[in-house]
């Protein structure tokens, strides 16, 4: 019998259970007591947060990974985001990938008045005397190395924090960082996986 569970990955954690590498990093499994054999599907940078899907079924995690799943992501930035901006990211940007350049596909994008509350960050972000900061929505379905980040770089406002908060129909709701949900199955676009 294969269990799935839904994640608030805190900022700080690395999306995987073992690191071989010699610096040690806050891992997966220090936030609950997940079965052996469970993966996260896909993954979150270590100072990214929010929505992550975990299971002990590989073909389960294959199929949403092959699935070109939409991902939503709320992104706090430096300076207050503008039109212009916005229609920039839904029309795609060019961003470094690979060595080379890459232009992202179009994607949803719009302000977000309402900030939501997530709770403080483990690591503070700079103040307002800093200047003012905004959030955007940004949904996409691909996923390059640190996409979301380098495209609203890109358009002039550097990603000061990133939370999923979406993926296909399985949404972050009321989890707080670090809170773990175990769920029968994940719905992902009208259809139980």
């Amino acid at each position: 019998m294969h269990r799935h569970f839904i994640l608030f990955k805190p900022y700080g954690y690395l999306s995987q259970f073992i690191y071989e590498l010699k610096r040690k990093k806050k891992l997966l499994g220090e936030l609950h007591d997940f079965p052996e054999g469970t993966m996260a599907i896909g993954r979150l940078d270590e100072d990214s947060e929010g929505l992550l899907l975990l299971t002990t079924d590989g073909m389960v995690s294959e199929l949403i990974r092959s699935k070109k799943v939409d991902k939503e992501y709320y992104v706090q930035v430096d300076g207050l985001i503008t039109p212009e901006a916005i229609e920039q990211l839904q029309k795609g940007v060019e961003i470094g990938f690979d060595g080379g350049k890459y232009k992202t596909k179009p994607c949803k994008a719009f302000i977000v008045t309402e900030i939501p509350d997530f709770g403080p960050r483990a690591k503070k972000i700079r103040d307002e005397r800093h200047g003012p900061t905004s959030w955007a929505s940004i949904t996409i379905s691909e996923g390059k190395f640190r996409q979301v980040r380098k495209m609203t770089s890109a358009v002039g406002f550097p990603t000061l924090r990133l939370v999923r908060v979406r993926i296909g129909n399985v949404y972050l709701q009321n989890l707080k960082a670090g809170e773990v949900r175990e769920v029968s199955d994940f719905q992902l676009d009208n259809e139980s996986i």
